[in-house]
């Protein structure tokens, strides 16, 4: 079982943040939070060629400005989640690798 839990892309019912706890690192789940992750990210990028967009049109009024700072909010959010989820996965890679060299024998000792 995964010593880190992932933190899911998505709240839980009540808005909390969910994890997900499994040692299926290719389960329907864990691929799911890959695929909507990837959405999110790619959400974020048009929704800031977008923002570049309005900032240019002089005749852009408040209304598109709150508009525009609220859907940017929302995905600076989704992507600050997105990096704590990708971090715990890489500091879980890590621990994984530095136990797997702590078990190699070098090859110019003998084990007796």
């Amino acid at each position: 079982m995964s010593v880190h839990p992932r933190l899911l892309p998505w709240p839980g019912p009540a808005g909390q943040r969910s994890y997900l706890v499994t040692d299926d690192k290719g389960g329907i789940l864990s691929r799911l939070a890959d695929e909507m992750e990837e959405v999110q990210l790619a959400m974020g990028t048009e929704l800031l060629d977008h923002a570049t967009e309005i900032l240019k049109d002089r005749k852009a009024g408040a209304l598109e400005f709150r508009f525009l700072s609220t859907r940017l909010c929302e995905a600076l959010r989704d992507a600050l989640r997105v990096a704590e989820s990708r971090g715990g996965l890489l500091d879980e890679f890590e621990d994984a690798v530095a136990q797997s060299e702590e078990r190699q024998v070098p090859a110019d000792e003998t084990v007796e």
